[in-house]
């Protein structure tokens, strides 16, 4: 598992890795409370160390990259908050959208979306993942049947579930 893992981050690591909502929103309840990550609905499967290692693994990759959907799922997910971590949080969200020299933000027409054959079983953003992604960036998910699926059309994926355990550096 480890020389797959270090061969696709060595085949992305210029390229870019598109980063799914729950490891982006792990990204940013970490970023502005460690303590919350474990109490926050979307995030309570990981630990403060997760998102340390998470800080590590995309350190790898030269840019992030996202699209409006993942952003705007984030975004309303990471409202949920009260204050003040509500506006910390978005203070955050707004730092990191901003920081165009790490991040690539692409739009994928809905209509493209729409028109993946698994539209209907994934929605919007995933489709729009999918559509994305295909032969042009590794996803970094914690989906399991999103990255399943990727597998099975060809789409460098990796379950950040999957190397958790590991520790990979």
């Amino acid at each position: 598992m480890k020389d797959l893992i270090a061969s696709l981050v060595r085949h992305y690591c210029q390229k870019g890795i598109l980063i799914d909502t729950n490891i982006l929103l792990l990204f940013l309840v970490g970023s502005v409370n460690q303590e919350r990550i474990t109490k926050f609905n979307r995030t309570q499967q990981f630990l403060p160390e997760d998102y340390e290692f998470l800080l590590e693994f995309i350190a790898r990759f030269q840019k992030l990259v996202t699209t409006p959907n993942i952003l705007t799922e984030v975004n309303s997910l990471a409202n949920q908050f009260g204050e003040p971590e509500r506006s910390q949080c978005f203070a955050i969200f707004a730092q990191f959208v901003k920081n165009v020299a790490l991040m690539d933000e692409y739009y994928v027409k809905s209509l493209d979306a729409v028109n993946t054959e698994k539209f209907v079983k994934f929605g919007l953003t995933d489709s729009g993942i999918l559509t994305l992604s295909k032969g042009k960036y590794l996803v970094l998910t914690d989906d399991f049947k999103l990255a399943s699926y990727l597998r099975s059309v060809e789409v460098d994926v990796i379950n950040f579930n999957n190397i958790r355990p590991l520790n990979w550096k």
